[in-house]
């Protein structure tokens, strides 16, 4: 199915037949099961999404932000388990948007609100304190587009952010993690409170995929005892760091910056070229999901044994 940014293509699970992913370009970017609205089957979402239930504890009228929709799978499900959640989900793709709510039977507003634009220029024209959760899923390739990294977009995701709300930011990263260490010295200068959710193996080192940054001014909710247990009993278990160890793993990288602007020289450091921050992207750039080589949306890695999931395999890397 053309859409704005390429195609899209819904695969049938098999022997589930109203459970699919969604193929954006060619590469995974959402697992929905109609018959099942809670169900996140991607790691990282499972991760952000445990996070998100522990804000909503204390929050009845719980406001989530997603910066980058796909096929919306962590909003279906937030509205599931928190029916009195309000959402916004901002998607580059309009035409992707408009068949992910006629494909997925997406809640309506004022449960989830889809808006059609680039993440960053419609996150300035958000109302200061309006959301109690930011979640920043955007990808260009394998890995996030630069002005959506940086410090000065930190502080605007902080702006807009409830007091004691939280910003989560699904990082797609490889050994040695550089651009995660970045990211986490970026959320430090920004937040009273700095966390990383991924997987041992993440954490180490040893391969690419996704980690779940959480940036808050909650003074609590990092150390909350049933976060720490949710993460080690999910299917594929994950560790949070917190504070100090999140602090040792970005070592000594510095915040990332907007390059300057005309007036203030040449453009360099975290931006696109000849693009001011904010400004809407390049053709190609697409929100929350990958467009080339196996990256964020496959780092599910569905493994052979688990319940009601079978092996799956990619053809540029190999099995999950």
């Amino acid at each position: 199915m053309p859409i704005t940014t390429g195609t899209a293509e819904v695969v049938p699970e098999p022997g589930r037949p109203r459970a699919a992913t969604l193929l954006v370009n060619g590469v995974p970017s959402s697992f929905v099961d109609l018959d099942d609205p809670a169900l996140l089957d991607f790691e990282y979402m499972q991760q952000a999404a445990a996070v998100i239930d522990v804000v909503a504890a204390t929050r009845p009228d719980l406001s989530v932000l997603h910066l980058g929709a796909g096929g919306c799978a962590l909003a279906r499900a937030l509205a599931h388990r928190h029916p009195h959640v309000r959402q916004l989900a901002v998607e580059l793709d309009g035409e992707l948007a408009r068949l992910a709510r006629e494909w997925f039977a997406l809640p309506r507003a004022p449960h989830l609100r889809l808006r059609t634009g680039e993440a960053r220029a419609e996150l300035a024209t958000l109302p200061d304190a309006s959301f109690d959760v930011v979640v920043r899923d955007v990808f260009a390739g394998d890995r996030t587009p630069d002005h959506l990294t940086t410090l000065e977009l930190t502080r605007d995701v902080a702006r807009v952010l409830r007091p004691g709300g939280v910003y989560l930011a699904n990082c797609a990263d490889r050994p040695p993690l550089a651009l995660a260490r970045a990211e986490l010295a970026t959320l430090a200068a920004a937040f009273a409170r700095i966390g990383v959710v991924a997987e041992p193996a993440l954490l180490r080192g040893r391969r690419y995929g996704n980690l779940v940054l959480v940036g808050t001014d909650d003074p609590s909710l990092l150390d909350d005892p049933g976060l720490d247990r949710t993460l080690r009993t999910l299917p594929v278990p994950a560790r949070l760091l917190t504070d100090g160890e999140t602090r040792v793993l970005a070592g000594r990288a510095t915040p990332r910056h907007d390059p300057p602007t005309p007036a203030e020289g040449t453009a360099g450091g975290a931006g696109e070229l000849g693009r001011a921050p904010g400004a809407p992207p390049p053709p190609g750039m697409t929100r929350g999901r990958t467009v080339g080589r196996c990256g964020p949306a496959s780092a599910p890695r569905r493994r052979a044994g688990d319940a009601g999931h079978s092996g799956r395999t990619c053809s540029a890397c190999g099995p999950f």
